[in-house]
């Protein structure tokens, strides 16, 4: 078997582990943006949600996706293992897609549930597994977080295209079950090939191996048992509003329990994680947008005409921003390479802030769709897809370097739970997204086009103003916040 130094050992920019971990979170992500791309359009055309409704019900499903990214990671630090605790989400998640695929109208808060909990236990720990891949300030790191971020969205790109084309155009059972076919390629293609991960990602060692088999146990268990519970959270919004607040605390408070057993340096590292994680809130508060109002922009408020060619709005809107983080993201991470080697990389807040310029200018843009009409009022398509490069860049100076921040600013038995705060923080940037989307989306189910536009539109607006706020004030103390930091050179 591979040891730990073996693989962090390794010639040329990837580990070749790097790789199977690719290909698993490439089939992974078709299955969950395949059915994250559907679930406002099914919830708006075939379950009659208003656009109010289905922007909350949307906000509720994504933030427990992501809110139980803390919770796997925590049973994967403690107990399953990042490996086991892969296999276990991978396989919900294959279930609640089939689930969908034999009747979503029927079944379909069943289906999610079982997603949701799937998604909480791969998701954080497949993104730890990539970052022990290498050894501490290895500066091939980000473009190594790069790389499996391209295949993120390689992923995104055919399960949002595909599956919401297939939905409108044939059957959304069928592309329900064709999210969980891909899901399941994806979980074959780990067990074939985790071999190769030598002991990355197996579970903690103990003195009594009964007992952590029970406890595992205990987990898989406990799992099950709290479908019934997430069934009713998600189907009434006003449990979730309660989820959310005391999830936060709570996370808050057992890290503070943790960070008591942390030398000085430690603590100051992750006090710059929290700071991160902060900051990403309000970034994908605003960036998810792209799975709630600007879905229904898309489907109801946006000409077909993408220059000589015809295409559903919504493909562009579930696909664009995949399709331009594939072909930037391997450039961003050789930039970030090449300017380190030359010491004139910008620090971490620096390209923060920058995320969020570049976001700002993409909310702009689409709001300037309300002057950009054709002779039928519908808005541009060009011009809505030019925001989604621009909105695509700001993802870049983000994300990626988010998920490598959290394994270089946090000891290695808190990975897991570092992880899942960074995805908890998603959590509540989905719940505030979905929010801000119903703030924007008309009441009456009867109103113009000319007014639905003008709502969501003005909302727009309002984004790009605090964007642009918020980047230029994280750019201004970026070297304050180094400095605070200064524990680290990688702060």
């Amino acid at each position: 078997m591979n040891t730990l130094e073996s693989i962090q050992d390794f010639k040329g920019t990837y580990p070749k582990q790097l790789w199977s971990l690719f290909f698993t979170e490439l089939w992974e992500r078709f299955c969950f943006y395949g059915n994250r791309g559907m679930l406002i359009i099914f919830m708006t055309d075939i379950l009659l949600f208003n656009d109010v409704d289905a922007n909350l019900k949307l906000g509720a499903i994504q933030a427990f996706v992501y809110a139980f990214t803390f919770i796997g990671g925590l049973f994967a630090d403690k107990i399953l293992g990042f490996q086991k605790s892969l296999l276990w989400g991978g396989a919900l998640m294959i279930l609640g897609s089939t689930i969908l695929g034999i009747d979503a109208a029927n079944y379909f808060f069943y289906g999610i549930c079982l997603i949701i909990v799937g998604t909480g236990f791969f998701k954080p720990n497949i993104s730890t597994m990539v970052g022990e891949l290498y050894k501490p300030g290895d500066v091939r790191r980000d473009a190594g977080f790069s790389l499996f971020y391209a295949g993120i969205n390689i992923g995104a790109l055919f399960g949002g295209g595909v599956c919401v084309y297939v939905g409108k155009a044939y059957s959304w059972n069928l592309a329900f079950l064709l999210s969980g076919i891909f899901m399941a390629i994806g979980l074959l293609n780990f067990l074939l090939t985790r071999k190769n991960l030598g002991p990355i990602g197996l579970e903690p060692k103990a003195a009594n191996p009964d007992t952590i088999k029970r406890n595992q146990n205990l987990v898989y268990a406990g799992t099950l048992l709290s479908l019934p519970l997430i069934y009713i959270l998600i189907t009434n919004t006003a449990y979730t509003d309660i989820f959310m607040y005391i999830i936060g605390p709570l996370t808050l408070i057992l890290l503070l329990v943790e960070m008591r057993k942390l030398d000085g340096v430690q603590i100051k590292q992750l006090f710059a994680a929290l700071i991160f994680i902060f900051l990403s809130i309000v970034f994908w508060a605003f960036f998810e947008q792209s799975g709630g109002s600007l879905s229904l922009v898309a489907r109801d408020l946006l000409s077909n005409d993408l220059g000589p060619i015809q295409i559903d709005p919504n493909v562009v809107n579930n696909s664009a921003n995949s399709l331009f983080v594939i072909l930037l993201s391997t450039a961003i991470g050789g930039l970030w390479i090449w300017l380190k080697k030359r010491n004139i990389e910008p620090n971490y807040y620096q390209k923060f802030g920058f995320a969020f310029l570049f976001l700002g200018l993409a909310f702009y843009i689409f709001y300037a769709l309300r002057f950009y009409l054709d002779s039928e009022g519908m808005a541009s398509l060009w011009l809505f897809t030019l925001a989604y490069l621009v909105i695509s860049i700001g993802e870049l100076f983000l994300s990626p370097i988010g998920l490598s921040l959290m394994t270089k600013l946090s000891p290695k038995h808190l990975w897991g739970i570092m992880m899942g705060m960074w995805f908890l923080a998603s959590a509540y940037g989905q719940y505030f997204a979905g929010i801000l989307g119903a703030g924007m989306a008309s009441p009456d189910e009867k109103a113009s086009l000319a007014t639905r536009l003008d709502g969501y539109t003005q909302g727009y607006y309002q984004l790009a103003i605090y964007a642009f706020i918020t980047g230029a004030v994280v750019i201004l103390a970026s070297r304050w916040l180094k400095r605070l930091m200064h524990s680290e050179e990688e702060a």
